[in-house]
């Protein structure tokens, strides 16, 4: 959790826009082609993060907001000091300019270099007279042209990876190593450099702040090869928003997130300039969710058939194991909480009383009575299948059967767990039902909600695969077997395909606390239970609408106060369990943040 988690509130209800690192150089150069130069932005950059810095430090250790334009209306209680770490490149750049605007507002700064010669160092014209400087090498001299103290880690090894030995403590650490270009894992030098910069900010009980992305962090997937990355408390996003910071490791490694704008969205947006370019692919790679859409009020002249049937499909037992009834059991409670009208679980009948116990307004079925199931298929809004359904081959004809009477009645779906499991087996084979469910979902809602495990069945590949580019995992499940998508998991991301268009989500809530069984069947409650519902509006009811729900739910539990303080929901994250769930639903339904 970051240091600030109390003091920053920074986040907003409105989704955030979110892009790839060849998006964010597209943008830059579209800028530049329009004859702006590149380091009067970088210098512009530099001067607003050091702005922010000032902010930061007055919030973590004054605990008092300070105004951009109003510095001087706080007194300083100690000596405030930074250390900028810097690599070569233009993150580099960024880090020296940040530097020098520190230390011209009266920080004590010192710059740690990483990959530098001592030649590098020498400022005089001469040396540049046969080539043009780069933006790096000339904020490096205006730097050390105003005496920033500066020293090289590789000089310094052993006194750096012990910050107290050398004296270094700083209040604020700067992470300004490598930008958005970085896609494999920091070797050599740079990695004991992180490996040294996380130390030193531990000793320090200190800030870590990055430029850009932390370094080590791939910028477009959100992976961190070996666990070797910045941890950083707050990251200070340039250009644009970068995806990798909300998916995959990136919620582990950027901390809080604040945007820097430095560029108009309507100026690299504009699309005779970006043709020009041949820059035309500049639309958003993914939204960020952190807020669910208000529900409408309901009509008081309504019954429970005004708000939707759900038909749960699963919990069953295979070759005398105990089997998995518990998920039906969660799936359909979730449902419940949504505020569906009513909803019937097909389930091995040795469910049957665990069910109606723990869910006695539910109505049952026997899952293997297919003529009584198909008949309840016929009358249901909404069909979710998969939940602890079985993978003998039993299970799989029974699978075929619902989801052909399913689609013969026109039904919506949601497909989970077993129901995942079989589909991938179908693919396997070649067999008619994929190219069925591909082409019903043209015209029909079918919700599939793997985790990386699943969807690497699905597609045939291994789930490290899935994991290292999440995007484009998603995408091909899409392609492969039509529908709208959940790929679960950290920042888990949502397809919804709607007349030829693909949007993307980013499930920007949610905590570790919800990585236990049974989570995956409480989010195709949650899901089946809003699409039944046919009162609500289109946004109200989306996949995209029940995953949020979901993790602000599971937010709920970890972080729930109320206003009288009683925090009767709050059992954090190492006790949250999946039938916590549907208490947490209803409370978010009810009183949960919004747009």
């Amino acid at each position: 959790m970051s240091k600030l988690s109390n003091l920053l509130n920074e986040k907003t209800n409105i989704p955030v826009a979110l892009y790839s690192s060849e998006q964010a150089y597209a943008m830059e150069q579209a800028w530049f082609a329009q004859g702006h130069d590149s380091f009067g932005l970088m210098k512009q950059a530099a001067w607003q993060m050091a702005q922010q810095i000032e902010q930061l430090y007055a919030k973590k250790y004054l605990h008092t907001n300070v105004s951009n334009n109003n510095q001087s209306n706080y007194v300083e209680t100690q000596e405030r000091r930074v250390s900028v770490w810097v690599g070569k490149g233009n993150n580099g750049g960024d880090g020296w300019l940040v530097a020098y605007y520190l230390q011209q507002a009266g920080w004590r700064v010192q710059v740690i270099t990483v990959g530098f010669e001592h030649c590098d160092f020498e400022i005089n014209d001469e040396s540049d007279a046969s080539s043009t400087p780069t933006d790096a090498i000339k904020a490096l001299k205006i730097a050390l042209s105003a005496d920033c103290n500066y020293q090289r880690f590789e000089d310094h090894l052993d006194e750096l990876n012990d910050s107290r030995k050398a004296g270094l403590q700083a209040d604020i650490y700067i992470d300004a190593l490598f930008g958005i270009g970085l896609n494999r894992a920091p070797e050599g030098m740079y990695k004991q450099a992180i490996h040294a910069f996380n130390q030193s900010v531990q000793q320090a009980h200190a800030l870590a702040v990055a430029v850009d992305i932390p370094s080590g962090l791939v910028a477009s997937t959100g992976e961190v090869f070996d666990q070797i990355a910045i941890l950083a408390d707050v990251t200070l996003c340039l250009i644009a928003r970068k995806f990798g910071l909300h998916t995959k490791d990136g919620a582990d490694y950027s901390g809080e997130v604040l945007d820097i704008p430095l560029i108009p969205y309507e100026t690299v947006s504009d699309r005779q300039s970006c043709q020009s370019q041949n820059m035309n692919k500049l639309a958003p790679v993914a939204m960020l969710l952190t807020a669910a859409h208000s529900f409408n009020a309901r009509r008081q002249n309504s019954y429970k058939g005004s708000y939707g049937h759900v038909l749960v499909i699963g919990g069953n037992r295979v070759n005398g194991s105990q089997g998995m009834g518990g998920a039906a059991i969660l799936s359909a409670s979730s449902a419940m909480a949504t505020g569906t009208g009513k909803i019937t679980v097909a389930c091995h009948d040795a469910f049957h009383g665990a069910l109606l116990t723990s869910l006695p307004d539910a109505m049952t079925i026997d899952l293997h009575d297919v003529e009584g199931v198909k008949h309840l298929i016929e009358s249901a809004s909404i069909i979710a299948i998969g939940m602890g359904l079985g993978r003998d081959e039993k299970a799989k004809a029974i699978f075929i059967s619902y989801v052909e009477a399913a689609m013969a009645n026109e039904k919506p779906m949601i497909i989970d767990a077993d129901g995942l499991y079989h589909l991938a087996s179908l693919q396997a084979e070649t067999h008619k039902l994929i190219s069925e469910l591909r082409e019903y979902s043209m015209d029909h809602q079918v919700c599939l909600t793997p985790h990386s495990g699943e969807a690497a069945n699905l597609l045939n590949k291994k789930i490290s695969e899935v994991e290292s580019d999440r995007l484009a995992a998603i995408k091909q499940c899409a392609e492969t077997y039509g529908g709208d998508w959940v790929l679960k998991g950290a920042g888990s991301l949502v397809l919804e395909q709607r007349s030829g268009w693909k949007n993307i989500y980013v499930c920007g809530v949610g905590n570790a606390g919800m990585a236990t069984a049974g989570m995956g069947d409480v989010l195709s409650g949650v899901t089946a239970g809003l699409l039944a519902q046919q009162d609500l509006e289109s946004e109200m009811r989306s996949l995209h609408q029940a995953v949020v729900i979901h993790g602000l739910a599971g937010d709920t539990l970890v972080n729930q106060t109320s206003h009288d303080d009683k925090r009767t929901l709050l059992v954090g994250q190492r006790g949250l369990q999946a039938q916590d769930m549907p208490a947490a639903i209803r409370h978010v339904m009810q009183l949960g943040i919004f747009t």
